[in-house]
């Protein structure tokens, strides 16, 4: 590696750390809440290895998904220090994957690309969520291992290396499950296709490991419910797909134009598409043509890595994209993590030819607007002040905008507010048990214990297992000093745990 490529690639990692920094100072907010502060399997060294044979989620949590990987890292973390560290490691992975996407650019259309490329993944702003939330290391642990094992394949055509890669890529989380598809597209735009009895190895590979992966998986995972997004609940096949497709106006406008971002997508901010007339189906249908009349031009013109980007964009969004099947969310910005590295290769193939100024220019540009921006948004997730400020501000028609504000108003002495908005949440979306039972908590500070029960009850017909949201909540009422409310949370929580 000569002087100018080191260069290239530390300035790269530069514009990941840099635009970051202020990471360092978060806490835990949203999900971190549960995964690391309430998660017991965190707590014990034992984690390290139980992980492997637990829900991401734990049972207490609802149980759901397989990520065992992250996990385990989350243990290392915790027996180390505070948060400090949870947001050094995630630093240190999003470099990791910032370098990956260069490398592969510079393999395959040179250091002008490279560069510009790296920068791009580097500072864009939709990654916010990933990189400075603790819970986002999933993401980013995915997208480096299946980078990995892209790179293993095309580069030096090793199944070994390649299969390892996409099996820790799985472990991390289950849109790795794309490498291989993400390999074969390389193979197919003239990227190191090997030879046929090498391919057979890879094919045999993969498929000892996929079919190893899917039986662990659901060794894990068979006893605990499927969960879908909240927008999906109780809707058609057909709704959902209409749905999914208006969501690509979302998606388009968060890769190429990410100025308004937001942490939360839930019903009341955006609703379910039930008719083919409606405007945001539209919306939808445009923004996917545009995709593809982008690929179509880049075929067109022979720009192959071009293309190839926008494959493995295509390719790495189908998984989370609620087309093929329903997910947990409708919209996340930290699942276009792994999309976002084909975004980055198809922009950086167009500055290939780019030299002197002109690439100084460029570059400059790029991590100037999307390092302010993002470094702008990192402080969203300082804690879960600054996160509810965010929804309120930026999502303000979401029932979690309701939900989130019953603990802020319990605790500024709002008792009437934190019902009625309990209330609202559960009105806008009555399958949320988060909601029941900080209602629940506000109707006994407002002196209504029948009320409260009634709440209750009505939680636990949504979910009889997550009982750490009681032990959440009964935490915040002794910080109010209400430990006789915090026992009544905890006993009922407890009465129902055991049954």
């Amino acid at each position: 590696m000569d002087r100018d490529t080191r260069r290239m690639y530390a300035a790269v990692a530069a514009c990941a750390i840099v635009v970051y920094v202020g990471a360092l100072w978060n806490t835990y907010a949203g999900d971190d809440i549960e995964l690391v502060l309430y998660n017991e399997l965190v707590h014990a060294w034992s984690g390290l290895w139980t992980a492997f044979l637990r829900p991401y989620w734990s049972w207490a949590q609802g149980g759901q998904l397989y990520r065992p990987l992250p996990v385990a890292s989350f243990v290392l973390d915790w027996h180390v220090d505070g948060p400090v560290v949870f947001h050094a490691v995630n630093l240190a992975w999003h470099a990791g994957v910032s370098l990956l996407v260069a490398v592969l650019l510079n393999r395959w259309c040179g250091a002008a690309a490279a560069l510009v490329g790296g920068v791009v993944f580097a500072v864009h702003p939709v990654h916010v969520e990933a990189v400075a939330a603790v819970s986002g290391r999933p993401e980013l642990m995915a997208a480096a291992f299946t980078l990995l094992a892209v790179y293993a394949a095309v580069e030096r055509q090793s199944p070994a290396w390649s299969t390892l890669c996409w099996a820790l890529g799985l472990l991390s989380k289950e849109n790795a499950v794309v490498a291989p598809a993400l390999i074969a597209a390389a193979w197919a735009f003239g990227f190191g296709r090997p030879p046929r009895d090498r391919i057979v190895a890879f094919a045999v590979a993969w498929g000892v490991v996929g079919v190893g992966y899917v039986l662990l998986r659901n060794h894990v995972l068979h006893e605990y419910p499927l969960f879908v997004a909240p927008v999906f609940v109780g809707q058609s096949p057909v709704t959902i797909r209409l749905t999914a497709i208006a969501s690509l106006r979302d998606v388009t406008r968060l890769l190429l134009f990410p100025v308004t971002l937001r942490a939360d997508y839930s019903p009341g901010e955006r609703t379910a598409v039930t008719s083919v007339l409606d405007a945001r189906l539209l919306a939808g249908v445009v923004s996917l043509a545009a995709w593809v009349l982008w690929f179509v031009l880049a075929r067109r013109r022979g720009r192959p890595v071009e293309a190839m980007g926008l494959t493995w964009l295509a390719l790495a969004f189908a998984p989370v994209a609620n087309l093929i099947f329903p997910i947990g969310v409708l919209i996340a910005e930290r699942t276009l993590y792994l999309p976002s590295a084909g975004l980055a290769v198809a922009v950086g193939s167009l500055a290939a030819n780019l030299r002197g100024r002109q690439l100084a220019l460029v570059v400059a540009v790029i991590a100037v607007l999307g390092g302010v921006r993002t470094a702008l948004r990192v402080p969203v997730w300082r804690d879960q002040n600054t996160m509810f400020q965010s929804i309120t501000r930026d999502s303000p028609h979401s029932f979690v905008s309701f939900l989130e504000s019953v603990p802020f108003l319990l605790l500024n002495g709002q008792n009437d507010k934190a019902l009625e908005a309990a209330q609202i949440a559960i009105r806008m979306f009555p399958y949320e048990p988060r909601s029941f039972i900080v209602g629940g908590h506000a109707a006994f500070k407002v002196g209504k214990p029948g009320l409260a029960a009634e709440l209750l009850a009505r939680g636990d017909s949504v979910c009889n297992t997550c009982f750490d949201y009681y032990r959440i909540e009964a935490d915040l009422a002794r910080q109010l000093g209400d430990s006789a409310i915090a026992d009544s949370l905890l006993a009922h929580a407890k009465q129902v745990y055991q049954r």
